[in-house]
């Protein structure tokens, strides 16, 4: 794919699949909603979570983003990157926000939805995925 193509495919996508260092060396693949910005991948996880844990440890991950059924519809982006754990509550509570956005359609701005959202952030973490090295493929295009 031409960055073009890899930027609209990562917009239109909703599910990431992260793939950290597990406390026994293994991969650890875990599949996490994300928001793109500015060529990065953003997500938001539960700051005891095992990913959370495994990239204090070691900050390299792998991303992928797939879609198709068919073989010849498969297309995806792989990604290298470095993660960079977020624990400010103002970034954690903005990343909520963008991602009930980008999921739902809408933002609910009701005094009960925005505690449930700053009820979440105070136990979850944004995570900032910086790209090392992509590749990506398009099996339409064979």
């Amino acid at each position: 794919m031409s960055e073009a193509e890899r930027i609209a495919f990562l917009a239109e996508e909703q599910t990431v699949v992260v793939a950290t260092f597990g406390p026994r060396g293994r991969p650890h693949l875990m599949p996490l909603w994300y928001v793109p910005r500015d060529g990065e991948i953003w997500v938001s996880t539960y700051a005891k979570s095992q990913k959370v844990k495994n990239l204090e440890r070691d900050p390299r991950a792998t991303l992928m983003v797939e879609g198709g059924e068919a073989y010849d519809e498969l297309r995806g982006v792989m990604v290298e990157v470095e993660a960079e754990i977020h624990r400010d509550f103002d970034t954690v509570l903005a990343l909520v926000r963008d991602l009930q956005v980008r999921h739902a359609g809408t933002l609910d701005t009701s005094p009960e939805r925005e505690a449930e959202r700053e009820a979440q952030a105070r136990r979850r973490v944004a995570i900032r995925f910086a790209p090392v090295h992509t590749v990506s493929w398009d099996h339409r295009k064979l």
